[in-house]
C-alpha cells in the first residue's frame, strides 16, 4: 500500500510537450471525440436563408434581380397594351367581336373588353415565364422565412398581389382558353416599390454605411406617387375600353390632371367601374400621401435639428474644420467665425460643428445668415462615435477644435469629456491636427499628444498675477491676440480713442530674415541692433527670434544674439510684411519743401517714420531712401537749456556686434547683499536670507520648472495661515508683520491648482528681492494639504479663509495695505439660470469694495466680457453712455474689439478668460502664438528668453521726449526691447443731470478768488515751460484749474440773465450735494473704521479720500517713433534673460557699474532713465 502510494503516476500524452513535439502515436490513438459545431447551419434550408436573406452582398443581389423581375413585368404590360387591338377581343382560339362602339345613352355595360385583351402568343409566353420565376421566389422566401405562423404569411399584401399576378398566368398553361384573360399585372409596380425599400436598406449595410432616413422617405413618397399614377393610369385604361376606349396616354393625363386637383373637365371616365377606380384612388391618396408628408416634415426637423451630413465630394475637394464643443452658445460661436474667417487664406474652408445637444435658436438664426449659411454646417452627434465622426470627416479635415464648456459647474468632469474626445478623435483620424482647450492644469498631460493645448487656467492666473506688477497686461496680450485692422475708433473726436485704436491693431507676425525686406540688412548684427533699426526705420517691433537648427523661441535673446539670414523673426506691427507696400521719399524733396533738418534720430536729414496708413490688409510706409548709418554716428544731443550752453547727456549708439563694458551688467544673482543691507537696516528686522532655485513640489504634472526666489526652510503650514498666531509667531494681521512693499490678495473659492501659476510669476527669479510684494489668498474654502505643501517654500506667501463679501475679513487679510486686489471668477457662480447673470455677486461685491476702498487697484475676472460694462458703474454718466454708443457703431462695422473701448478693459480692471479663446483659433494660422504667449506670461522659460516688465517715467525721465529715443536709450544702455506704452490721463466724467455736474466740479464759494487763479496760472505756466507734453498728469496734480474753468465758462454762458440769483441758487445746490457727498463718505469711513477698531487694527491706514475716479488709463501696442512721452506713463519692456551669459559678465560686473553715467543713474533691478 506504501509502495502504490508513493509511486509516481505518469502524466497522460496530452500532456507531454515532448510527445506533442515529435508526434508521440500514443496521442495520436488517444480515445478522443471531435465535436461540430453550428451543425444546424449546414442545413440545406440554412444555407439558403444564408445566401437569400442572411448574407448582405447575396440578399442586395437577389432583391435587385426581384426589382428588375418586377419592372419588367410593369413593361410588358404597357406593351401589351399598346399591341392590343378592340377589335379582336375574345377568350383565346374563340370568335373575336368588336366593343369599339359606345352608347351613352345605354345603362348596360358590356364586360367583354374588361374581362378579355388581345394577348399574341410571344408575349404571353414571356409573361407566363416571367410569373413562373415570381412565383417560385416568392415561394421559397416564404418558405425560409417561415417561423411557425403560416397565416401570417399568406394574408401579407405582398403575399396576395404576387399570387394575383403570377398564378393567373400559370393557370393559363394548363387551361389555354384563358391565355387572353385579363391580369392587373400593373400592380406589380407596388411590389417592386417594396423590393427598392428592401434593396437600398441592404445596400447601406453592405457598404457599411448608415442610411439617411431623410433619403428613404423621400424615396418612399416618390415611388408611392409613381405607383398611385401608374396604378390609376393603367386601371382607367383597361375600364374605359368599355367606355370611350381611351388611349394610355389620355388616362395618363387624367390622373395627373385629377392628383393636381386641377380638375379640367376635358376627360372623365363615362361608366362606372372606372369613376369607381377614381373614387377609390383619391381615398387612398388622401390617405397614404398625407403620412408619407408627415413622416418626410418630421425627418425634415429632426435633420435641421441634428444636421446632415458633409459629403465625401465635398471633403475631397474643399478644405474645413472641425469644432467639437460640449454645448453651442452664440458667444462662443460669433467669436471663433469672426476670429477664423478675419484671416484671407481662410476664406474658402469650410466651418463643420460637431455638438451632442440640439441646435440654440440663436444659433440657428445666425447660421441662417447668408455671410455662414454657406461656410458653417451644424450636426448634431458626438465625437465619441465613429459614426458621426464620419458623418463631420474628420479623417479629411484640415483641424480639430475641441473646446471645453467653461460654464459647467464640475470643471474637473468637463475636463473628462474633453479629454475623451481628444482621444475620439484621435483614434479615428490619427492625421488630423488637434487644437485642444482644457480647463485645469493637472489634465494638461492626458491630451499632451495634440498639436496645440491652452491651458484656461494656468493662462488665466499667470495673466493676473502680471496685471499687478505690470499693469493692463490681459488687455496687452487680449489686443495681440485678437485679429484687427487697427480701425477701430478712428471716426471718434477723442484724441486716446484714435489712438488707442490704432495701435490696438498691432499683431505678432514672423518672416524669415533672408525673405525680409524689414531685417535682411541686419544680417550679421546683433539682435538689439536689428531690433531698434527695424524700429526706427519701419516702424516694426523686432521682439523675438528662432534659429533654423533649434525650434525655441527666444524673446530678446539680447545683444550677443548675431542675426542670420536663416533665423525666423517674430515682430509687432499693424500687418504682416507680405501685405505692405514701401514707399520712399527722396532727402532733395523734404530740403525743397522747406524742412529745416532738425530731427530726433541722427541728424539733419533724417526723418522718423511716422505715417503708417492700413487700408483693407495694406499697409504704406513712408521710408527714407537712405541706408542706416553706422551706430557711432548716431549719437543725439539735446537742445541747449534757457538760453545756455550746457548739454543734457546724449543717448548711446546701439553697437552692431555686442560689448559687453557698454552694457549694463547681470546683477540678478550677485545684489543679494545689497538687498539685504537695505533691509536690515529699517526697524532691526529679522532678515530671512533669500535662495534661488526650482520648487521642489509642483502641485500638477506637467508644470514648467521656473527658477524662483525660495525660502532657504520650507515654512510650517501654520505660519502660512495670516489672520492667526502660532508657537513660531503671533502676529494676527497684515499689518503685524510690518511688510515693506504693498499687498497683493487673490480672492478665490478653492485653492486649486491653477492658483500656483499665479505665485510662481511674482517670484520668478528675474524680479528683484527689494521688489516682492506679499501675496494673501482669500480662499472660501480651506486648502488641501498638497497645495499648502506646493507653496510653503515661497517666501510672503500666505493663506486666510475669508470671502470679499464680508468686511471683517477684508479688513483683516489687510486690505488697506494692498495694492492690488484680484478677484478670480468662483466655478460654482458660472452657471446661472438666466444667461448672463453669472457675474452679479462677483459685480456687486466689486463695486462695494470700490465704494469702501477708491484707492484699491481692483483687478476682476467675469464670465461674459459684455458684464464689463457694469464695473465700477456711474449712473447718470453721459460718457459712459457716449462709450456704449461707440461700441454699438464699431460692432455695427464688423469689429472683433467692439468692447475694447470701455474703460475697464482699457485699463486692465477687468479680464474674461473667453477673451483668450482666440489664442486657440490663431494658433492655427499662426502656430507660434501660444509659445510666445506663453513666454510672455512666465508659464514657460526657455534659456536665453527673455520675459515681460514694465518701467515707469518719472519727472526725471522726460527728457527722453518721445518713444523712438526711449527705444534707442533702453537699447544701448540695457539690451531691453520695449513693446508698448500704459498711459494714464485725467478726464472729467461729465453727467447729463447738471446736479451731478456741479456735484464733481466741487465749486466753492471763494471760486473768483484772484489771487488763487493766479497762483494755479503761474504754477501751470511753469509745468509747461518744462514740459509741453505733461498736461495729463498736471491736470491730475492741480484738478482746481479745470473745475474753475469749468465755472467760468457757465458764468459767461449765462450774462444776460440776473447774476446775483443764478449765483445764490448755484451756491446753495453745491452746498447741499457736497453735504450729500460728504456725508455719504462719511458713513462709509465710519463704517470701516468701526469695523477695524471692533477687530483691534488700526485705522492709521485708511485713506478713504485718495481715489482714481477722475482717470482713464488704456495701451498703446508698438506706438510710432515720434509719440510723445508722458508723466506716469509705464512701458512695457521684455528684458533679455539673466542667466543668458552669466560667466561672461562676471568679471565685468564691478567696471561697467562704475562707467554709468551720473547725470542719468541707472540699475538694474528698477530701470530709470
Amino acid at each position: 500500500m506504501n509502495e502504490l502510494d508513493t509511486e509516481v503516476l505518469p502524466l497522460p500524452p496530452r500532456y507531454r510537450f515532448r510527445d506533442l513535439l515529435l508526434g508521440d502515436q500514443s496521442f495520436q490513438n488517444d480515445d478522443r471525440v471531435q465535436v461540430e459545431f453550428y451543425v444546424n447551419e449546414n442545413t440545406f434550408k440554412e444555407r439558403l436563408k444564408l445566401f437569400f436573406i442572411k448574407n448582405q452582398r447575396s440578399s442586395l443581389r437577389i432583391r435587385l434581380f426581384n426589382f428588375s423581375l418586377k419592372l419588367l413585368t410593369c413593361l410588358l404590360y404597357i406593351v401589351r397594351v399598346l399591341l392590343d387591338d378592340p377589335q379582336r377581343i375574345g377568350c383565346w382560339e374563340c370568335e373575336k367581336h368588336n366593343y369599339t362602339n359606345f352608347n351613352q345613352s345605354s345603362t348596360e355595360i358590356n364586360w367583354a373588353p374588361i374581362l378579355w385583351v388581345d394577348r399574341n402568343k410571344p408575349l404571353w409566353a414571356i409573361q407566363v415565364s416571367v410569373a413562373i420565376i415570381s412565383f417560385l421566389e416568392t415561394m421559397l422566401l416564404i418558405y425560409l422565412s417561415y417561423k411557425g405562423n403560416i397565416w401570417e404569411q399568406i394574408f401579407r399584401v405582398s403575399f396576395i398581389l404576387e399570387m394575383i399576378n403570377t398564378v393567373p398566368f400559370i393557370i393559363t398553361i394548363f387551361w389555354p382558353p384563358l391565355r387572353n384573360l385579363f391580369i392587373p399585372v400593373f400592380l406589380n409596380c407596388w411590389l417592386a416599390k417594396y423590393a427598392l425599400e428592401n434593396m437600398i436598406n441592404d445596400l447601406h449595410r453592405a457598404i457599411q454605411r448608415t442610411q439617411s432616413a431623410m433619403f428613404n422617405q423621400v424615396l418612399i413618397l416618390i415611388c408611392t406617387l409613381l405607383c398611385l399614377v401608374f396604378t390609376g393610369t393603367c386601371g382607367i385604361q383597361h375600364l374605359e375600353r368599355a367606355g370611350e376606349n381611351l388611349s394610355l396616354f389620355k388616362s395618363f393625363y387624367f390622373c395627373i390632371v385629377t392628383f393636381s386637383t386641377v380638375g379640367y373637365g376635358d376627360v372623365t371616365p363615362k361608366i362606372w367601374p372606372s369613376q369607381l377606380l377614381v373614387v377609390i384612388m383619391i381615398c387612398v391618396a388622401l390617405v397614404v400621401l398625407p403620412l408619407q408628408f408627415e413622416e418626410l416634415v418630421y425627418l425634415w426637423m429632426e435633420r435641421q435639428k441634428s444636421g446632415g451630413n458633409y459629403s465625401r465630394h465635398r471633403a475631397q475637394t474643399e478644405k474645413h474644420v472641425v469644432l467639437c464643443v460640449s454645448s453651442l452658445k452664440i458667444d462662443l460661436l460669433m467669436d471663433f467665425l469672426n476670429e477664423f474667417y478675419a484671416h484671407p487664406r481662410l476664406q474658402d474652408y469650410y466651418v463643420v460643428i460637431l455638438c451632442p445637444t440640439e441646435m440654440d435658436i440663436q444659433v440657428r438664426r445666425v447660421l441662417q445668415i447668408p455671410l455662414w449659411s454657406q461656410r458653417v454646417i451644424y450636426l448634431q452627434g458626438s465625437a465619441l462615435k465613429d459614426q458621426d465622426l464620419m458623418r463631420a470627416k474628420m479623417d479629411n479635415g484640415e483641424a480639430c477644435f475641441i473646446l471645453s464648456s467653461r460654464n459647467e459647474v464640475d470643471r474637473t468632469a468637463a475636463d473628462h469629456q474633453t479629454i475623451l474626445r481628444a482621444w475620439a478623435v484621435k483614434d479615428f483620424a490619427p492625421n488630423c491636427p488637434l487644437y485642444v482647450q482644457i480647463l485645469k492644469p493637472e489634465n494638461k498631460f492626458h491630451v499632451k499628444f495634440a498639436d496645440h493645448v491652452v491651458c484656461e487656467e494656468e493662462c488665466k492666473y499667470a495673466m493676473l498675477a502680471l496685471n499687478c506688477v505690470c499693469p493692463a497686461t490681459s488687455t496687452l496680450i487680449t489686443l495681440l491676440v485678437h485679429t484687427s485692422r487697427g480701425q477701430e475708433g478712428q471716426e471718434s473726436p477723442e484724441q486716446w480713442q484714435r489712438m488707442y485704436g490704432r495701435c490696438s491693431g498691432n499683431e505678432v507676425y514672423h518672416i524669415r530674415m533672408g525673405d525680409s525686406k524689414f531685417f535682411m540688412e541686419y544680417d550679421g548684427k546683433s539682435f538689439t541692433y536689428a531690433s531698434f533699426h527695424a524700429h526706427k526705420k519701419y516702424g516694426v517691433c523686432l521682439m523675438g527670434v528662432r534659429r533654423e537648427e533649434n525650434k525655441s523661441i527666444l524673446l530678446n535673446p539680447g545683444p550677443r544674439h548675431i542675426m542670420t539670414a536663416s533665423d525666423t523673426c517674430f515682430y509687432i506691427n499693424i500687418t504682416k510684411e507680405e501685405n505692405s507696400a514701401f514707399i520712399f521719399k527722396q532727402e532733395e524733396k523734404q530740403k525743397k519743401k522747406g524742412f529745416s533738418g532738425r530731427s530726433i534720430y541722427d541728424g539733419p536729414s533724417r526723418l522718423p517714420v511716422h505715417s503708417i496708413i492700413a487700408s483693407m490688409g495694406t499697409v504704406a510706409m513712408d521710408l527714407q531712401n537712405t541706408e542706416c548709418r553706422p551706430a557711432n554716428n548716431s549719437k543725439l544731443t539735446l537742445p541747449a537749456e534757457n538760453g545756455s550752453g550746457k548739454r543734457r547727456p546724449s543717448i548711446a549708439p546701439v553697437l552692431e556686434v555686442a560689448d559687453s563694458s557698454s552694457l549694463l551688467p547681470c546683477d540678478m544673482l550677485s545684489d543679494q547683499s545689497e538687498d539685504e543691507m537695505t533691509q536690515s537696516d529699517d526697524e532691526g528686522l529679522t532678515v530671512i536670507e533669500y535662495v534661488k532655485g526650482y520648487p521642489p513640489n509642483s502641485p500638477y504634472i506637467g508644470s514648467s520648472p521656473t527658477l524662483c526666489h525660495l525660502l532657504p526652510v520650507k515654512a510650517p503650514f501654520c505660519c502660512l495661515r495670516l489672520d492667526k498666531g502660532c508657537k513660531h509667531n503671533s502676529y494676527e494681521d497684515a499689518k503685524a508683520y510690518g511688510f515693506k512693499n504693498k499687498l497683493i490678495i487673490v480672492s478665490a473659492e478653492t485653492a486649486g491648482n491653477g492658483l500656483y501659476n499665479f505665485i510662481v510669476p511674482l517670484r520668478a527669479y528675474y524680479r528683484s528681492r527689494k521688489e516682492l510684494n506679499p501675496i494673501v489668498l482669500l480662499l472660501d474654502n480651506k486648502p488641501d494639504h498638497h497645495f499648502l505643501e506646493a507653496i510653503c517654500c515661497f517666501p510672503m506667501v500666505y493663506y486666510m479663509e475669508g470671502t470679499i463679501d464680508n468686511l471683517d475679513s477684508l479688513l483683516q487679510c489687510g486690505i488697506i495695505y494692498a495694492d492690488n486686489l484680484v478677484v478670480v471668477d468662483k466655478e460654482s457662480t458660472m452657471s446661472a439660470e438666466e444667461d448672463y447673470m453669472a457675474d452679479a455677486k462677483t459685480i456687486v461685491n466689486v463695486q462695494t469694495m470700490f465704494r469702501l476702498f477708491p484707492s484699491l487697484s481692483i483687478i476682476t475676472e467675469l464670465t461674459h466680457p459684455s458684464n464689463m460694462r457694469f464695473m465700477q458703474f456711474r449712473a447718470k454718466d453721459s460718457y459712459s453712455l457716449a462709450l456704449s454708443r461707440l461700441e454699438k457703431r464699431e460692432r455695427e462695422n464688423g469689429s472683433n474689439l467692439a468692447f475694447m473701448f470701455r474703460l475697464p478693459f482699457a485699463a486692465g480692471r477687468v479680464f474674461s478668460i473667453s477673451m483668450l479663446d482666440t489664442l486657440l483659433y490663431q494658433s492655427f494660422v499662426k502656430d507660434y502664438m501660444i509659445t510666445i504667449t506663453r513666454l510672455l506670461l512666465g508659464l514657460d522659460t526657455t534659456p536665453g528668453s527673455g520675459y515681460l516688465c514694465a518701467m515707469k517715467i518719472t519727472e526725471d525721465d522726460l527728457w527722453i521726449r518721445s518713444y523712438g529715443r526711449l527705444f534707442q536709450k533702453l537699447c544701448s544702455s540695457s539690451a531691453e526691447i520695449p513693446i508698448g506704452i500704459y498711459r494714464t490721463e485725467s478726464h472729467m466724467f461729465s453727467t447729463t443731470d447738471p446736479h451731478d455736474i456741479r456735484t464733481q466740479s466741487q465749486i466753492s464759494i471763494n471760486v473768483e478768488d484772484c489771487e488763487d487763479t493766479k497762483e494755479v496760472k503761474d504754477h501751470w505756466n511753469t509745468k509747461t515751460s518744462h514740459h509741453r507734453n505733461s498736461c495729463p498728469s498736471d491736470q491730475t496734480e492741480h484738478p482746481l484749474l479745470r473745475r474753475k474753468s469749468m465755472q467760468w465758462a457757465r458764468r459767461l454762458s449765462r450774462k444776460g440773465a440776473n447774476k446775483q440769483a443764478a449765483k445764490t441758487a448755484e451756491w446753495i445746490n453745491q452746498q447741499r450735494l457736497s453735504l450729500y457727498r460728504r456725508s455719504e463718505r462719511q458713513e462709509l469711513s465710519e463704517l470701516v473704521k468701526n469695523r477695524m477698531k471692533h477687530l483691534g487694527l488700526p485705522t492709521t491706514g485708511y485713506d478713504e479720500m485718495n481715489d482714481h475716479q477722475n482717470t482713464l488709463s488704456y495701451v498703446l501696442i508698438n506706438p510710432p517713433p515720434d509719440t510723445r512721452l508722458e508723466l506716469n506713463d509705464i512701458v512695457y519692456l521684455i528684458r533679455p534673460d539673466p542667466l543668458a551669459h552669466v560667466e561672461n559678465e562676471t568679471h565685468n560686473r564691478k567696471s561697467s557699474c562704475s562707467k554709468l553715467d551720473p547725470c542719468s543713474p541707472e540699475t538694474r533691478d528698477e530701470t530709470q532713465l
